[in-house]
């Protein structure tokens, strides 16, 4: 752990993504990055006041990306792809989501590798109202690692 010497907070607005090496900024959202771990309990005979707790295995979460339905069907077409391909293995990309600072310079990106489509969504349509058709993309991975910049 680092000291509690004075550390910039970054918002978290500010990010980008690249999808089997393309830069893409069209997102609005992204969430369900992350990780867990198993968490195995061996107890012990003759030790009632504790069990042990040993570490697992991980795994991660599917994340969830949102954008603004526009003119372009690429997520679309990567889903339709993995569903109708008998090699579905073919389909998997690696995928980087990038923090960028307040000067859009990289300081952080999570790694995500062998991710697949999973589930899509198109955008709810109601005539009574004006805002922006959203479209999302659910998408698991196999694994994840973190780069710090700088």
């Amino acid at each position: 752990m680092t000291s509690a010497a004075h550390r910039d907070t970054y918002t978290q607005h500010q990010f980008g993504i690249e999808i089997g090496g393309v830069v893409n900024a069209v997102f609005d959202e992204i969430s369900g990055l992350g990780a867990k771990m198993e968490v195995f309990e061996v107890k012990e005979g003759g030790l009632n006041g504790y069990v042990h707790k040993l570490p697992g295995r991980v795994s991660h979460g599917n994340i969830t990306l949102k954008w603004g339905s526009a003119y372009t069907t690429a997520l679309y077409e990567w889903y339709a792809n993995v569903v109708s391909k008998a090699d579905k293995t073919s389909e998997m990309k690696n995928i980087s989501i990038i923090q960028l600072d307040h000067r859009r310079e990289e300081i952080r990106r999570w790694n995500l590798t062998r991710a697949f489509p999973v589930d899509w969504k198109g955008p709810a349509f109601n005539a009574a109202q004006s805002a922006i058709a959203v479209e999302s993309v659910e998408i698991a991975y196999s694994n994840l690692s973190m780069v710090k910049r700088g």
